[in-house]
């Protein structure tokens, strides 16, 4: 069971009992009448009205008046109004009384047609769209017009004016202005929907809106919106207001307790008693929620804010309205004294009650929620604080700015009671609560941001900020110091789990440094200004030292941080977190720093002074997470600062020991094209080890092809570099020919384990000097010119036009016959292949003739060549088997290109004769023109004018030709652009 809580205090009492009588209360009720007095009215069993005032600012009670009604109990009361004309309604002896608020003048008793009322109930609107009742009752009634109402009210009660009761016109002004008094009266097995007219002089008007029949014995009544819940002894029933039909909601035991039900306003619900266990409803009787088990069987039920008020037996027991349970319990009286009475100010602030025994009234005040919220958090029973201010929360009882202030509140009392990640969470979830205000937690005072932390204004239930560790040795002694408190006798408010079980000082400190960095974390995220994302950064780097979360903290440095370095560089060197500190610098553009300490990783894992570990640190490369060794990744990181903008002086000076550990990650260097400032080539030259040819290589290859240099020396040097390489490469395959050992590129194995081309060196050279103009051939020439580099030399001499050499090199050095082939095509002249063929059947130099490429060169391209020179050319010695072949079909081509060449010869004459002729005939046409004959453009008659007919048989006056010209007609055709041809043109021999 959970503990008790002060959720409401007493505040006066008052006692009926007169002369040593005692007046027995039945019925009550409270109604504020100002801002400081509240008005008691008291139905007691002898018939009498009492009305008393409470003054809520001095409690006191005064007694104002009374009036006797009758001499039977006053069932019930309901205040009408809360101006200075409101009136009281009540219910006794089976009648209606109606009488003045101050109670000054006699009561009156309602409508005598209206005898043996058992319940009254006043209807609610709870929702905007219930029923209008005037829609209940006709027009004429409203009017007075029709005696249907008469008719029925004499049936019930004697022949009673009804007329005179109904003003119409009064009615209709009062329900236009919104003054409803409606009320649900029992009276045997019937039950009347009544309106009371409380404007009248007389006070005894009434309007009957309905008759509804068939529900005897009711006990209880609640009206809400169109839905009447009326309670029996044999059980629940819900009536409809508007089409009068009725349902059983459900039904009673046999051995039960009366039935009581009570309307929840909050929620616009009812509640329904069966004996100890309470059913809440909707307005179709539909069960909403879970159901309520009470102690005892209250004899009265009310409702206070968000709690259900139970009264019986001498206690007052206040309950969750959801969960039921029970939060505080009140005696306030003796067991036995008799049935009790509960009223609640509902139509106030809603924050007084009062009970009843048999003569006396207990006024009771809500305490309010940051009262009980205190008393809680001093009691140390913090889970029942944040329940009770998320229930708050829920129920919109508080504003946001004070919810935020109470998690904030809470938290700090959590974390000086060493609940660290409770204390987080609430700090989380106050949205007003500043994060600089938790940094006296973590750095003392003074610092640089001693001026950021707000000084907000708690409730003064916890001790100032102090760093975590200080927080830490307190609680631990305010543990001991309870411990043995309680051992002593004294009640102290102590957790139960330390006191049992005592954490040790590590353990909360790290729990505290570690939930204090998942605040930070979070509020990382928040809009707020830089001198506390300053603090926040910068303090976050601290924690994360301090549980030595090494990824976290490089992580956090290498992103877009605020830290301040001057507050992290001494204290991470002296923890030699040295990687972090440079990925502080990087980010804060200290390069030469950063850079500085990875050329110091570098130097000591490459002595030897430092050990790679068998873990391999992790490298994020273009989005792919790859893993490199110590001295690898020092470069590689390196080589990132280094391709961002900054100092090309910077660039050079570090290139060089990069280039040792990892030609790629140079590579990058030099290639960025984020640098906004290019470095000279010259300089870069300079700056790598000649040795280290293939990175200079590939700067070139860049220089060139990705940002297009035009400087011929460049391309020279490039080319020259290629051709050495190149050289280097033959030499290495010639000398590993006998053990078949070596690859077949030498140099690109050579530097690093990654090479840094895709291409052997020669392909490279031989597609450069294929694609660049701009190199100087002779040059090369000269450096590869006693070299076996025949295909180079075939490029470099076709630059310099040397035909005849490309081609010896080409058919003789290399026996490529397509490439000389290709080349002697490109050059389009035909001696270009007898001067091939020549080389073919003559080679230099003692080599035996190539009959065979003769051959093919005869087959391929025999029709450009000469017949007679080609047999002139031919060799004695070649077999006439391979050669008559070849020498027939030439002949053969000759001889059939001969007669292709005549056949379109005088098919071309052909043609020109026709249409020569084609030409006299159209120009030799004749025209027939009569006197009807009319101009096709401006239609005017011919007659004997000068006309003209154009090639589409248009005929025009000569006006109309001039000004239209002799290649278009009047029919828009230009027959320079779009030529007419006939039939009778086309060739047709």
């Amino acid at each position: 069971m959970a503990k008790s809580r002060s959720v409401v205090e007493l505040t006066t009492r008052y006692d009926l009992g007169v002369g040593g009588g005692v007046d027995k209360i039945r019925s009550l009720c409270l109604s504020p009448h100002s801002d400081s007095q509240t008005l008691v009215y008291i139905g007691t069993f002898s018939g009498s009205l009492l009305l008393l005032s409470l003054d809520t600012s001095t409690n006191i009670v005064a007694r104002l008046g009374a009036l006797s009604l009758s001499a039977s109990p006053v069932e019930s009361i309901f205040v009408l109004g809360h101006e200075e004309r409101g009136k009281v309604l009540a219910l006794c002896n089976g009648h209606l009384f109606l009488a003045d608020s101050l109670l000054s003048t006699p009561a009156k008793r309602l409508g005598g047609v209206l005898r043996g009322i058992s319940v009254v109930a006043k209807r609610v609107r709870g929702r905007e769209e219930s029923s209008d009742l005037l829609s209940l009752l006709p027009s004429s009634e409203v009017s007075g017009e029709s005696s249907s109402s008469k008719k029925f009210l004499q049936m019930l009660g004697g022949g009673s004016r009804v007329g005179s009761d109904v003003k119409g016109k009064d009615s209709r002004r009062r329900r236009r202005e919104g003054v409803r008094y409606v009320f649900a009266v029992a009276i045997g097995e019937r039950m009347l929907l009544v309106e009371l007219d409380e404007e009248d002089g007389k006070g005894d008007s009434f309007v009957v809106l309905k008759e509804i029949v068939g529900i005897g014995g009711i006990k209880t009544l609640v009206w809400l919106d169109d839905y009447v819940v009326a309670g029996t002894d044999k059980g629940y029933s819900l009536i409809s207001c508007v089409t009068g039909k009725s349902g059983v909601i459900f039904a009673l035991p046999d051995v039960s307790g009366p039935p009581l039900l009570k309307l929840l306003c909050k929620e616009w619900k009812v509640l329904l008693l069966v004996d100890n266990v309470g059913v809440v409803v909707d307005t179709n009787g539909q069960p909403v929620g879970g159901s309520l088990v009470f102690r005892r069987r209250p004899d009265s039920v009310g409702e206070l804010s968000f709690y259900l008020v139970t009264v019986g037996d001498g206690k007052m027991e206040i309950h969750q309205k959801k969960s039921g349970a029970c939060v505080q319990s009140v005696s306030f009286g003796p067991e036995g004294c008799g049935p009790s009475v509960l009223a609640v100010d509902e139509a106030g602030d809603g924050n007084l009650l009062a009970v009843t025994t048999i003569s006396k009234v207990i006024f009771y005040r809500r305490v309010p929620y940051e009262e009980q919220i205190k008393d809680l958090l001093r009691k140390k029973r913090y889970r029942e604080a944040i329940s009770l201010v998320e229930e708050l929360d829920s129920e919109g009882e508080i504003s946001k700015e004070m919810l935020s202030f109470l998690h904030a509140q809470i938290g700090y009392l959590l974390l000086f009671d060493l609940r660290f990640e409770e204390a987080v969470n609430q700090f989380l979830k106050s949205e007003s609560m500043e994060p600089s205000e938790v940094f006296p937690f973590i750095m003392r005072d003074p610092n640089r941001w001693s001026l950021q932390v707000p000084r907000n204004r708690y409730w003064g239930l916890h001790p100032p900020p102090a760093p975590l560790e200080d927080v830490v040795d307190n609680g631990l002694m305010a543990i001991q110091r309870a411990i043995f408190l309680r051992k002593a006798g004294m009640d102290t408010p102590v957790d139960e789990e330390f006191s049992s079980n005592p954490p040790s000082r590590a353990d909360l400190l790290e729990s505290a440094i570690k939930n204090m960095t998942r605040y930070l974390e979070v509020s990382r995220e928040k809009d707020l200004s830089h001198p506390v994302r300053e603090g926040i950064d910068t303090l976050l780097m601290l924690l994360y030292r301090a549980l030595n979360r090494v990824e976290d903290m490089e992580n956090l440095a290498s992103s877009v941080n605020n830290c301040v370095v001057e507050e992290l560089e001494s204290l991470l060197n002296e923890s030699e977190h040295l990687r972090t500190l440079a990925f502080l610098y990087a980010s804060k553009g200290m390069s030469a720093k950063a850079l500085a300490i990875w050329r110091l990783f570098a130097k000591n894992y490459s002595s030897g002074l430092w050990q790679d570990s068998d873990d391999l640190v992790p490298y994020l490369h273009e989005n792919e997470l790859i893993r490199l060794s110590g001295k690898e990744a020092a470069a590689a990181e390196a080589a990132r600062i280094l391709e961002e903008p900054c100092d090309p002086e910077l660039a050079l000076q570090h290139l060089s020991w990069i280039s040792d550990i990892n030609p790629l990650f140079a590579i990058q260097v030099l290639t960025s094209d984020k640098r906004t400032e290019e470095l000279l080539p010259e300089k870069v030259i300079q700056a790598i080890d000649p040795q280290k040819v293939e990175i200079i290589q590939r700067y070139f290859q860049w220089l060139i092809e990705d940002r297009d240099y035009n400087d011929p020396q460049l391309h020279t040097s490039y080319a020259l570099s290629l051709a050495k390489s190149a050289l280097e490469c033959v030499e290495v395959q010639n000398g590993n020919q006998e053990t078949d050992a070596g690859g077949k590129e030498a140099r690109d194995c050579n530097v690093g384990s990654i090479s840094l081309f895709e291409s052997d060196v020669r392909e490279r050279l031989q597609t450069f000097l294929q694609s660049s103009d701009l190199y100087d051939p002779e040059e090369i020439l000269n450096l590869i010119e006693g070299s076996e580099l025949w295909l180079e030399k075939a490029i470099l001499y076709r630059r310099i036009g040397q035909e005849t050499v490309v081609l010896q090199i080409l058919a003789l050095k290399l026996e490529d016959c397509a490439a000389a082939e290709q080349y002697c095509v490109e050059i389009g002249r035909p001696d270009a292949f007898m001067q091939l063929l020549d080389m073919y059947l003559e080679p230099q130099n003692g080599k035996e003739p190539m009959f065979k490429a003769a051959v093919r060169l005869l087959h391929n391209h025999g029709e450009s060549l000469d017949p007679l020179q080609v047999l002139e050319k031919l060799s004695p010695d070649m077999p006439l088997k391979l050669a008559s072949d070849t020498i027939l079909r030439m002949l053969r081509a000759r001889v059939h290109h001969h007669r292709q060449g005549q056949i379109v010869h005088n098919v071309s004459r052909a043609l020109d004769v026709d249409s020569r002729l084609a030409r006299l005939e159209e120009r030799s046409r004749h025209v027939q023109i009569n006197d009807e004959s009319l101009c096709d453009s401006c239609f005017a008659r011919l007659g004997t004018k000068l006309f003209a007919m154009y090639p589409d048989d248009t005929i025009v006056c000569y006006k109309c030709y001039r000004r239209l010209g002799e290649s278009k007609s009047v029919t828009g055709r230009d027959f320079k652009r779009d030529v007419l041809i006939k039939p009778g043109w086309l060739v047709n021999r």
